[in-house]
């Protein structure tokens, strides 16, 4: 049975252990979390790609036969900045919410995994498939360190994946794909009061961003996700004001729908490039590839299943931001993104997590664990 008090106090105390990334530390978070599951018997260990960067590995037989579940929450946080009220480690409770760095994004995911699994062998409960956690290192900077290699090396190879990293009970089976990159434009320099000798690299970038935000493509529309965007997120260029700019790079953030691929993204901004000039040079910096996955598959299903048990009503989600979910398709892996934090709270100054999310989070995890994907 899951031990509220317990709960709220493991909460607390892993908001009060600082894993900021960057720096990238997650070695002290890591063994707290290791030394937790190894006092319930749980076969762990902990794998690393780089020093101090700890990802923490629990396994919980099933009974056989029916594949592996994995579940898995994050245990780094973003930076805590200058600009809270509440100390952002000392886990204060104030009413119904415990303030801390990380209590939405992503500890109060983390403590509801851990309190679960207390809770299942402290009930001699025998779970329908073989489980696996992942307290994962780096998801705030891209997982290069943490959930990717796992997945590559074969550390963790699971048939099904909950990606313990959502708001509000959302149940998230679909997301954007995402390309960054950076345009660089070559003009010709010249005399800033003689523009027509130069070619103002800075004029042709304007007029590139221009045509890429009024153009008006045909894509696949999904009910869940809004329309395909386009960020500029950078641009910088020229080297003095009476100079005719010879240089200009703008950096670029599409978000793209299932259903889009990068490669026509891609053909078509150099398509656009080339209408003003052709001198420039692409550099992609990072491609995720959309995510979709059925309503109707066992995962989805269980899951609300497992919610409807604490009387909570399943809402099916789309995410508009590049989750870990999109990784598991690579290996062919089913997987969705669930969890228990609180809405538009994540990277915020004074950060929360509600206790009775906490609560009912950890009750319908321990739900969805043992009774699993074939109840």
């Amino acid at each position: 049975m899951i031990n509220k008090k317990r709960l709220i106090g493991l909460t607390q105390k892993l908001i009060r252990i600082n894993s900021e990334n960057p720096p990238g530390d997650e070695k002290k978070i890591g063994n707290f979390v290791r030394g937790y599951l190894a006092g319930l018997g749980l076969r762990t260990r902990i794998v690393e790609f780089k020093k101090g960067r700890s990802n923490v590995l629990a396994f919980l037989k099933g009974r056989g036969g029916r594949g592996s579940l994995l579940f898995t929450p994050h245990l780094d946080t973003v930076c805590a900045g200058n600009s809270w009220k509440h100390d952002p480690f000392a886990g204060k409770i104030e009413g119904n919410k415990i303030y801390g760095l990380g209590a939405t994004d992503c500890k109060i995911n983390l403590a509801c995994a851990m309190e679960a699994l207390n809770s299942l062998v402290e009930d001699k409960k025998t779970p329908q498939q073989d489980l696996i956690f992942a307290a994962t290192a780096d998801e705030e900077c891209g997982s290069n360190l943490g959930l990717i290699p796992l997945l590559k090396s074969g550390a963790i190879k699971p048939d099904y994946a909950l990606v313990l990293d959502s708001d509000e009970f959302d149940i998230i089976v679909t997301q954007k794909g995402m390309i960054h990159l950076k345009a660089k434009i070559q003009g010709k320099r010249s005399h800033g009061a003689y523009p027509w000798r130069g070619e103002n690299a800075i004029d042709a970038a304007v007029n590139i961003i221009k045509e890429l935000k009024e153009q008006k493509l045909a894509y696949p529309k999904n009910k869940y996700l809004r329309p395909p965007t386009i960020n500029v997120g950078t641009i910088r260029g020229g080297d003095k004001v009476n100079v005719v700019a010879d240089w200009c790079e703008f950096e670029l953030d599409f978000r793209f729908l299932p259903g889009q691929k990068a490669a026509k993204i891609l053909e078509n901004l150099k398509k656009v490039i080339k209408r003003h000039t052709n001198k420039f040079k692409i550099e992609v910096n990072d491609i995720q590839v959309p995510y979709n996955i059925a309503q109707t598959h066992a995962l989805v299903k269980a899951l609300k299943k497992a919610m409807l048990t604490q009387c909570i009503e399943s809402r099916i989600k789309g995410s508009e931001g590049a989750t870990v979910i999109t990784f598991f398709q690579h290996k062919g892996i089913p997987a969705v993104s669930f969890g228990f934090g609180s809405s538009g709270c994540a990277h915020t100054s004074d950060e929360f997590a509600k206790i009775s999310n906490l609560y009912k989070g950890a009750q319908v995890l321990e739900e969805f664990l043992w009774k699993g994907l074939n109840s």
